[in-house]
Parts: structure tokens; sequence; C-alpha cells
């Protein structure tokens, strides 16, 4: 007897159904990037609200509530059984990572100053954030690999001020904040590829790997830095 075709893949689902082992896996690693989230984004909070960090502060917190948001989705979207529920936080989930981004951004505009570089690319970022969001939220079954580009495009804008973070930043920061860009460029492979077992742990693996540079970073350049 042959083994049953897989279901077509859908904006919301992927193809494959996984095993019970990789919802598991998938489970802890979300569990692993929100306990570092928290962990770690208290401290950064409590140090920023005593003195190191007062005038990014409000930043610090934008960034620290879209990286709460996108775990604490992710995690709820991708252990839940496919249902009406599940549908929901597909848009939810796709859409919080547009946010996520342009609040990994938001910190580190903050510390280059109030300059029309920056202005203009705090404008843009969040712009096409908001954009991804309304898409996401409206019109989910649509531009799925378009999206795909939007995140990279949004999240690889940064170059266009490198030399400015590079001289604002302090050095581990700086090498966190490009380290963590890669890192969720190459997760992206994983992303796609569905046909392979654990694809979706993979994905987010790297998801939280990069989420911790990032966080790093800003905990580098917003408390470490400044004792």
């Amino acid at each position: 007897m042959t083994n049953p075709l897989p279901a077509p893949a859908t904006w919301w689902k992927s193809s494959r159904q996984f095993s019970l082992a990789e919802r598991i896996t998938d489970g802890i690693v979300h569990g692993i990037g929100l306990a570092n989230a928290l962990g770690l984004g208290i401290v950064l909070i409590v140090f920023a609200s005593l003195g190191t960090a007062r005038a990014e502060l409000v930043p610090i917190i934008i960034y620290f509530v879209t990286l709460l948001a996108v775990f604490s989705i992710s995690l709820a979207y991708n252990l839940a059984p496919a249902s009406g529920f599940k549908q929901v936080m597909a848009r939810l989930d796709q859409a919080a990572i547009f946010l996520f981004i342009a609040g990994t951004y938001t910190p580190f505009l903050a510390v280059m100053g109030r300059t029309t570089t920056t202005m203009v690319l705090t404008v843009a970022v969040w712009g096409m954030a908001l954009i991804g969001v309304w898409l996401k939220l409206i019109v989910p079954d649509r531009f799925g690999r378009i999206a795909l580009v939007l995140y990279l495009a949004i999240g690889w804008s940064g170059v266009l001020v490198f030399q400015t973070l590079a001289a604002v930043l302090p050095a581990p920061s700086f090498w966190l904040v490009i380290a963590g860009g890669i890192t969720y460029s190459v997760g992206i492979i994983f992303h796609v590829w569905e046909r392979l077992k654990f694809n979706n742990v993979l994905w987010h693996v790297f998801v939280v790997a990069g989420s911790v540079c990032h966080l790093w970073a800003v905990f580098w350049v917003m408390v470490l830095d400044r004792l």
C-alpha cells in the first residue's frame, strides 16, 4: 500500500504534518527563546530605567514588547492543531514578524541620534513593516514569497547606515548585530525547505539564535558599555 499524498500546503500550514517529536522540540526551542527574552530583557529594562539608558527607554520597551510578542504568538501558532484558532494565529504570527524586525531596529536607531538619515530610515522601516502587517492581516493568502523578500529587505536596510552603526556601536554590539542578521537570513533556507524533517524546528533555532545575538547587542550598548 502506498503512502497517502501529503495535504496541499496553504498559507497558514505546511503541506507536511509535523511529528510529535518535532512539535515537542519546537516547543522547547520557543521556550528557550521566551526565557532568554524575559530574563535578559527585564534586566535590560531595569538597568536602563536606573540610568544607563533612560533616554532610550521607550525604544527599548518597544523592542522588548515586539520580541515577547513574536515568540508568544509563534509558540501558540506552531503548537496549535489545525483549526480556526491556528488560522487566526497564523495571521498574527506572520504580521508579528514585521513588527519584530522594526522593533529590533528601534533601539539601535535611537543610539544613532536624531539625524535626517536615521529619521528617514525609521520612517522607512516602520512604514514597510506596517504595510507587511496590513498584507498579512487582510490578504494573508497572497504574496507569500514576496513577504519573505520584504522581511529580508527590511532586515538588511541597515546596510544604508553601516558606517554610522560601526562608528556609534561598541565593537561587540556591532558584530552581534551582523551575526544576528546573517543567522536570521540563513534560517530562511530551512523555513522554505518543507520536505526536510525538523525544518520548522531548525528555522526556529536560527530565529532564537538571531534574537539572542540582537538582544545581547542591545544589552551591550545600553548597559555594559555604560557601566
